[in-house]
């Protein structure tokens, strides 16, 4: 079975051109990473920004206890996840995907689509995520259980975006 599950990150009072800067931003990124390592092992694996989009690899380590006892009870090592994503040119509306890869996490597949467009108040960052665990029995829980995690993750994502926006490119 496979799961969906939307998160918005509103950005108030931000343009699409500033948000989509910071996808570019090398620095950004790496200080997004330092704040995420309070919680487990990040890194910025590589970064490749252009006139053709951005492209970004994250490395992200959950260690294993930190995991729910229903994860621990199927892995049996640290969940190394290899997150990539892709953002199109930049435009009115930006569009993109990310993948993510758990080659000792159970069969099956983290990703989804993302976009970044204006509002009458600022911008919106929506992603769209797609969990599929293929584990009888467990599965749908399993995907459940990501997706709720995965949306704690990208609140966290954008509240350091909102505050290095506020930090870097204070408003008028």
């Amino acid at each position: 079975m496979t799961r969906r599950l939307n998160y918005s990150a509103r950005f108030p009072l931000r343009t699409t051109k500033e948000v989509y800067a910071l996808l570019s931003d090398r620095a950004y990124w790496d200080a997004r990473m330092e704040e995420m390592r309070k919680y487990s092992p990040n890194e910025v694996v590589s970064l490749d920004a252009g006139d053709s989009g951005v492209t970004v690899v994250l490395e992200q380590v959950l260690p294993r206890v930190m995991l729910p006892d229903l994860a621990q009870s199927i892995l049996r090592r640290d969940m190394v996840i290899t997150r990539r994503e892709v953002y199109g040119p930049f435009g009115p509306e930006v569009f993109g995907e990310y993948v993510a890869e758990i080659p000792a996490g159970p069969p099956g597949g983290l990703g989804g689509s993302m976009h970044l467009f204006a509002t009458d108040t600022g911008c919106t960052l929506r992603i769209t995520n797609i969990a599929t665990v293929q584990i009888p029995f467990l599965g749908a829980r399993l995907e459940q259980l990501m997706l709720v995690s995965l949306v704690d993750l990208l609140r966290a994502e954008a509240e350091f975006t909102k505050q290095w926006l506020d930090e870097h490119n204070p408003l008028s």
